[in-house]
């Protein structure tokens, strides 16, 4: 049987090593066994793996570690390596991982993307920075203004190419790539690898190596996929059972609309919910981003803006309250689940009309669903899918919205939710979320252990968490209560995108 390699197999330099195993980081996942050794060494490298599988890291190390071993410094609005991925979140999820990887190293980053005031990412372009985080489109703006370069540009690196090709980002990455020297290293990692990341590996990467470990569609063998036949009068009542179990939920909507609309429900129902969609503000997306990381809110309501740009760890089921339309889609959004090993379920509601298409849909995503037919949230297949006592907090959650975006150079860092239903262990961050239990064991992959309340749970870490112990204040028992949401079909979340 062949050993695992270590960090310092793969030549990643004794420091970053250190600030790795001082998170609970010692054992490299696929993804980044396989690409360590050519990227390290100055190769173009094209690597496909599943969200969760340890692309961040797989990237950042070699990228601090090169630009060390250069020993070049940054001029005014010429930045020394590019990273672009396509949503604010993920820029900033990104940064949070990078940070303490450059601080030891004497390095310095500026994350860019809109939504933001342009001054602050401005002044950081002026002042010289080694490492740009980007979104393509606020990017370009600046370069166009005058205010940044992309001549000095020793590495460049696309996370999540195949999702900035389904955003319509590709003329903008090829502009930006076009503006960066050609005899600059080139990463370029996905999740899958269609025809449209095929024309940007041919232009833009000189001899790759390819690796594919844990891709997308491979399966996993974690997660378990259920597809729950109902009527749509009864699609909110089990909404409310599943997420007000104990455990961290995701729920997908195929609107932006739907997504604010089935928030609402939840909420009133008195499952403490925040929703994520295209038409928040920054602000208003960090402040519900930093609740559900925090425990505050059990439950996010989320359309595929989500299924990707956000790393949350410990999310124990994933519902597709609206069936995605392909099979992409659903499975990066299964992906919020079953991360680096983890235990995880995903749930599929379906109507009587959305049978077909949710048949196609898995047999495309090579799954193989348990269905089950029932007639209501009263079915006892729910508590298997969600075990545990079921808790309403009268009135859910309710957030102070602010009317200003938030003006910083990097998206709000996560915090982790001690509702694991298996018990296993959550890293910590900054700050603790509170509540009746904290995740114990050893820390995430990015984050410190930390504990609150007054019971623990234990198991193994997770690569690429971030987060402190929290949970929700038990106020109710015994099943859930759709007295105030069931009555609302499910109609009445959906709608324009």
């Amino acid at each position: 049987m062949t050993s695992v390699p270590s960090f310092s197999d793969l030549l990643v330099p004794d420091e970053l090593v250190s600030i790795l195993t001082a998170r609970g980081i010692t054992t490299p996942t696929p993804i980044q066994a396989a690409t360590l050794p050519d990227s390290l060494a100055g190769r173009d490298v094209l690597g496909r793996g599943r969200t969760g599988s340890g692309k961040t890291y797989a990237f950042l190390l070699p990228l601090v570690t090169r630009l060390v071993q250069s020993g070049k410094r940054p001029a005014a609005g010429k930045p020394r390596a590019l990273i672009l991925a396509p949503t604010r979140e993920l820029v900033g999820q990104i940064h949070e991982a990078l940070i303490p990887l450059a601080q030891a190293t004497g390095l310095t980053t500026q994350t860019v993307f809109g939504g933001v005031g342009q001054n602050p990412q401005v002044n950081g372009l002026r002042r010289g920075v080694d490492i740009v985080l980007a979104c393509p489109g606020r990017l370009e703006d600046l370069i166009q203004q005058g205010h940044a370069s992309m001549a000095s540009i020793e590495i460049t690196i696309l996370d999540e190419a195949d999702h900035m090709a389904d955003l319509g980002f590709l003329p903008a990455v090829r502009r930006l790539l076009e503006a960066t020297p050609r005899s600059g290293q080139r990463l370029l990692f996905s999740a899958t690898l269609d025809n449209a990341i095929d024309v940007l590996v041919k232009k833009f990467l000189t001899n790759p190596t390819v690796h594919e470990a844990d891709s997308a569609q491979s399966p996993v063998s974690t997660m378990d996929h259920h597809v729950l036949h109902l009527a749509r009068e009864h699609r909110v009542q089990v909404l409310v059972d599943l997420t007000s179990a104990p455990g961290r939920t995701v729920v997908f909507t195929r609107t932006k609309h739907g997504a604010k609309a089935l928030a609402r429900q939840l909420n009133k129902s008195g499952v403490p919910t925040v929703d994520l969609h295209g038409n928040l503000s920054q602000n208003a997306r960090t402040r519900n981003m930093e609740a559900f990381h925090s425990g505050q809110a059990t439950t996010l309501v989320a359309t595929d803006i989500a299924a990707r740009g956000i790393h949350v760890d410990d999310v124990a089921l994933v519902v597709h309250a609206d069936p995605p339309t392909e099979h992409k889609a659903y499975l990066h959004r299964s992906g919020r689940t079953a991360r680096a090993g983890a235990a995880g379920t995903v749930v599929t509601l379906m109507t009587d009309e959305q049978v077909r298409d949710v048949r196609q849909l898995t047999r495309a995503a090579g799954i193989k669903p348990t269905l089950t037919k029932m007639s209501g949230a009263s079915h006892p297949v729910l508590v298997q899918l969600a075990p545990g006592e079921r808790v309403l907090v009268p009135g859910g959650l309710e957030l102070t919205a602010s009317g200003q975006d938030v003006q910083s150079s990097s998206a709000g860092g996560g915090r982790g939710n001690g509702r694991n239903r298996t018990g296993g262990g959550n890293g910590g961050g900054a700050r603790s979320g509170g509540g009746r239990r904290s995740g114990g064991g050893a820390p995430k992959q990015g984050g410190q252990a930390k504990q609150s309340g007054p019971r623990s749970g234990s198991g193994a870490p997770k690569q690429g968490g971030n987060g402190g112990g929290g949970g929700r204040r038990r106020t109710g028992a015994g099943a859930a209560s759709a007295s105030s949401g069931g009555s609302h079909s499910a109609s009445s979340f959906s709608g324009r995108r």
